[in-house]
Parts: C-alpha cells; sequence; structure tokens
C-alpha cells in the first residue's frame, strides 16, 4: 500500500535513516537558533546600556558589586553596589544604572546623584528566573563611564 519495503532498501533509504536524519538536523537548528539569541541578547544588553548611559568605552573599576555568587532565592536577590568616586563639584557619578542579561529587558534599575548626593552606594532587589551577569555601569559628569559585571547563579527551585 505505502510501497515495497524492498524499493525503499534498493534507494539505500530507511525510516530510521529519514527519523536520524531529521534528528540531525533539528539539534543543528537548535545550535544556531541558541547562538542567534545568545547574540541577540548582548547586542539587547549593549543596547540598553547605551541607550541608558551614551555611547563610550566602559572603564573597570571604581565600583563594587556585592551580588552573590548563587542567589538561594531567586525571587530576592539583593544587589548592593557602591561607586568609589569623589562627589565634588567639578568630577561627581550623575547616573549609576543596573542591567541583567537575561532579564526581557535587561535594563532593571536607574539612579540620579549629585555632588551633595555623598557616597554613592545603593541596593536593588530584584527576580532573577535563571543564571546571568549582572552589569552596573556608573557615569561621572564629564560623561566617563565605569562598570562591573558579575555573574549570578540562581538555585534551581530556590534552594541551594
Amino acid at each position: 500500500m505505502y510501497g515495497d519495503k524492498n524499493q525503499d532498501k534498493q534507494r539505500g533509504l530507511t525510516r530510521r535513516d529519514v527519523f536520524r536524519g531529521a534528528g540531525v538536523a533539528g539539534v543543528a537548528c537548535a545550535g544556531g537558533l541558541l547562538a542567534w539569541s545568545r547574540s541577540a541578547q548582548a547586542a539587547a544588553v549593549d543596547d540598553a546600556i547605551v541607550e541608558k548611559m551614551g555611547a563610550g568605552a566602559l572603564t573597570e573599576g571604581k565600583i563594587e558589586l556585592g551580588a552573590p555568587d548563587k542567589a538561594e532565592n531567586g525571587t530576592l536577590v539583593r544587589i548592593p553596589v557602591v561607586v568609589n568616586h569623589p562627589q565634588e563639584p567639578g568630577s561627581y557619578i550623575d547616573y549609576a544604572a543596573v542591567f541583567v542579561d537575561n532579564n526581557p529587558k535587561p535594563f532593571v534599575a536607574g539612579f540620579s546623584f549629585l555632588p551633595e548626593s555623598g557616597k554613592v552606594e545603593f541596593e536593588v532587589r530584584i527576580k532573577m528566573a535563571q543564571a546571568s551577569n549582572v552589569r552596573v555601569v556608573a557615569r561621572n559628569n564629564k560623561g566617563q563611564r565605569f562598570s562591573v559585571m558579575k555573574k549570578v547563579d540562581v538555585a534551581e527551585g530556590g534552594c541551594a
């Protein structure tokens, strides 16, 4: 009814070969989509940083990020931040922002500062469903940008 099995064998193609080929193609497509998804996510984070902080080089340092290596509860992850930069009228941090790479919208929070603010120190509490890089970018009144990044793992099921 569906064809002679001998004819299929003569062609060198069996049902097993068809499924094997489909599986290999599916894995290849999934790998390509995963790589595309990661590069699209990285581009989204970069775009969010440029949108909130302006374009330019990011300098490592001056920022202490107290995020945990592994969050025991992904529904409440403490992210304490300290920026070690003078808050003087001629040179001060005017804006700092927190970004989480694997969030649908990477920008999490932003804070404005004045020289009168004193030390730049703040804490945010965020929800994280999966492991991700957490980034903090601070900008001074002269346009220089400082950054720090830390990967935070989230315990599966909220238990470490």
